[in-house]
């Protein structure tokens, strides 16, 4: 199987495919979800609200923090999480580029 071609792709394409992967997991949305629920920085309380083993959790916290999601600071021999609220905003106005897409396009059908 070939590789992705992700160059021949415009880089808001990509950075759409980007979030898209990380919002596909249900782990990652519910800790999103928890995130905002609780509006703080969140230190170990997530095995028990979400469910999974502790390194699980940690796979993906870190690849919503790779993606600019959520940041963490050390305090102690914790990690705490939160939302990257300026990351937040950033994806939302990518993210509604393409779901807007409809709205742009008129009133056309094809099928």
């Amino acid at each position: 199987m070939g590789l992705t071609k992700s160059e021949i792709f415009s880089e808001e394409q990509n950075q759409i495919a980007i979030y898209a992967k990380v919002l596909g997991h249900p782990a990652r949305v519910a800790i999103l979800q928890y995130l905002f629920q609780i509006n703080a920085c969140v230190c170990g309380d997530l095995v028990e609200e979400i469910g999974l083993a502790q390194p699980t959790i940690s796979q993906h916290l870190k690849e919503l923090k790779n993606v600019g999601l959520i940041k963490g600071n050390i305090e102690g021999t914790s990690v705490c999480y939160c939302i990257d609220k300026e990351n937040w905003s950033t994806m939302k106005t990518i993210m509604n580029g393409l779901l807007d897409l409809d709205t742009n396009a008129g009133n056309k059908t094809c099928c």
